[in-house]
């Protein structure tokens, strides 16, 4: 295979998958029939994220095949050039660092609320959670799920991963308006208090700063 060719690496690819499986599926544990199905959804994106990072470019030799000499580089089996991004915005290494720099602060956003809105839900032993980041969002274990999906996105986007995204944020969308019916049924006017006063995923832009930095 030629040096430029930067795939069939299975074991890396496997490695990646069994990574950030256990930093996800350490904060957000699935309980019930429908939270082991998205966990599942969640577990197909990056099975088709890393196979095609490090295994084998299914999007790659499509778009190549589609646009033969037309496409963008000159060496697209290249695993810089796997960064579509970075091809888009014409392969420079400025390109490439951006995109890296980009999706890299999206991901540690999104750990960063996995592990702090998990921690607090852990500590309250089932006592309705409202401070903390539970004071900006109603489910910021979900949004930080959500900026770790759009930070693939950019690093790395597939055919099959867009085509996956739009699916697993829909199905932690109607899992959280399960989540909340069920605490409604328990806290009821606190909750509906909460509720009206606080966003489901992002709050406002101006207060990111202070939702990221929440006490626990």
């Amino acid at each position: 295979m030629d040096h430029d060719y930067a795939y069939g690496m299975w074991v890396i690819a496997i490695f990646n998958i069994g990574l950030f499986l256990f930093f996800i599926l350490s904060f957000i544990r699935p309980q019930g029939k429908v939270e082991w199905r998205n966990m599942g959804i969640v577990t197909a994106f990056l099975v088709a994220l890393f196979t095609e990072m490090y295994g084998f470019p299914l999007t790659i030799y499509l778009l190549t095949g589609w646009l033969g000499e037309a496409y963008p580089v000159l060496q697209p089996f290249n695993h810089k050039y796997g960064h579509l991004w970075v091809v888009v915005f014409g392969g420079s290494n400025f390109a490439w660092a951006l995109v890296m720099g980009v999706s890299l602060i999206l991901l540690i956003m999104g750990y960063i609320l996995m592990s702090k809105g998990w921690r607090q839900v852990h500590a309250a032993q089932g006592s309705l959670v409202t401070t903390g980041v539970y004071s900006f969002v109603r489910h910021p274990q979900y949004t930080g799920l959500f900026l770790v999906i759009v930070a693939f996105l950019i690093q790395w986007p597939t055919l099959l991963t867009v085509i996956m995204a739009p699916i697993l944020i829909y199905a932690y969308v109607r899992l959280s308006r399960a989540e909340e019916r069920t605490v409604a049924s328990s806290y009821s006017d606190q909750y509906q208090s909460y509720r009206n006063r606080t966003p489901m995923f992002f709050p406002k832009l101006r207060e990111w700063p202070d939702f990221l930095r929440a006490p626990l």
